[in-house]
């Protein structure tokens, strides 16, 4: 008789009880949070230094301007309009802000735009980014390539007409630095630390948990590799879910529990309340819920067909309806968005090892076939009420197994009726 791992949360209470708390900080921090939002729209203006996250190149009415996002020293992520067509990209800006009403609270906590004047520009010392990302550009000739390998490498943004064409492939989740590279890092490093460890804890110090050290130096490296690439916010909630997921394994409590994913939503939405916000945010959350849906249903299936199979085209089957309430792009090309983000699991740390040994450029010509493909694209996007109706039906799925086989039905159903 196989012992199941005790829950995270003894009893339901215990849950409620965990939620309700944070719900009662996140109110307190929300009270404050709106208190400095009124206090900044009401003034005329506003200065502050702020970093250049991204700055490109638009058009209006024949005449060019730069768009800027900036990261200003107390934590506001803004847009800014600036009419000379400069490159600012690695500076520091001194910027005057005229903020209005036109603001609103969910803006402030997230990202918003308003109208400014750059009043100094300070250029940033070379870094070891920067240098990195000038090695890696190195290895390749075509800016769309350069891009796309920066973007996965460093979390830089992508050149505007690359994101375009991304986004007709349908793999943005395969550019934009986040759980999923991370997972993929964890299991490289982890795998490769074990080979040099296991000999040694063997002979030397067998009573040692291997998940406890090496998982330990894992974290700890991947924790400075974010740090590296400016702490992107994606990666960071991602970081903070796994290392939290690898506490729980420690404990040997149950992992693949909606309790615990709720609870940690509940936890990153408390420490960090942008969160509230943030499309990728809720898109990376949905995802793996998703994900914990399958695993659920599929329990007593090969680890290989639901890893290779049910996991892939299930995701995208289920996630289908939450991304096309927001965003439309369809082209029959995204069918092949689950073998894309198959094969991008070994292509992944492949061509990092390849970019260390200067061989980077060995998959540019398939790429760059991929990246150039003539794509129709048309907008469908899903009305708001069959989205809540979706919603509902999927929260349902945890309580029982027949509301899931009706919810992938109906996901399913949407596919074909927005690719055929």
């Amino acid at each position: 008789m196989r012992l199941s791992k005790p829950k995270l949360f003894p009893t339901v209470w215990a849950f409620v009880w965990f939620i309700s708390f944070l719900l009662f900080i996140l109110s307190i921090i929300l009270y404050y949070s709106y208190d400095s939002y009124r206090e900044f729209i009401s003034k005329p203006f506003y200065y502050s230094y702020a970093k250049v996250i991204t700055s490109y190149q638009k058009h209006k009415d024949n005449r060019a301007y730069t768009v800027i996002k900036l990261l200003t020293t107390n934590g506001l992520s803004i847009y800014i309009s600036s009419y000379p067509k400069q490159d600012y990209n690695n500076q520091i800006l001194r910027v005057m802000l005229f903020p209005d009403n036109n603001i609103s609270f969910g803006g402030y906590l997230g990202t918003f735009y308003t109208k400014a004047k750059i009043k100094k520009r300070l250029y940033l010392p070379i870094s070891l980014k920067s240098k990195l990302l000038a090695e890696v550009s190195s290895q390749h000739k075509d800016r769309y390539i350069q891009s796309f390998y920066n973007a996965i490498f460093f979390a830089t943004p992508l050149d505007m007409d690359l994101r375009t064409q991304i986004t007709k492939l349908g793999v943005n989740h395969l550019v934009a630095l986040s759980g999923f590279h991370l997972g993929i890092l964890w299991g490289v490093i982890y795998g490769l630390l074990l080979l040099i460890y296991r000999p040694f804890s063997k002979r030397f110090f067998p009573y040692r948990y291997e998940l406890l050290d090496m998982g330990f130096v894992a974290i700890l490296i991947l924790g400075v590799y974010i740090i590296f690439v400016d702490l992107p916010p994606s990666l960071v909630r991602s970081y903070a879910m796994m290392s939290i997921g690898w506490v729980v394994l420690l404990l040997g409590m149950e992992l693949i529990s909606f309790t615990f994913l709720f609870a940690v939503l509940a936890i990153l939405i408390t420490l960090y309340p942008p969160l509230l916000v943030s499309v990728a945010f809720w898109l990376s959350i949905a995802g793996v819920f998703y994900i914990y849906l399958l695993l659920f249903y599929t329990n007593e299936l090969n680890v290989w067909v639901k890893n290779l199979i049910i996991i892939p085209f299930g995701i995208f089957i289920l996630m289908l309806p939450i991304i096309h309430t927001i965003f439309g792009v369809t082209s029959s090309y995204q069918l092949l968005s689950p073998l894309l983000s198959l094969l991008f699991i070994p292509f992944y740390p492949i061509v990092i090892l390849f970019h260390i040994l200067g061989l980077g450029s060995i998959f540019d010509t398939p790429l760059l076939y991929l990246f150039e493909l003539p794509i129709d694209t048309t907008e469908e996007f899903l009305e708001l009420d069959y989205f809540v109706a979706y919603i509902v039906l999927s929260l349902g799925s945890i309580m029982s197994r027949w509301i899931f086989y009706l919810l992938f039905v109906s996901s399913l159903v949407y596919a074909i009726s927005i690719f055929l």
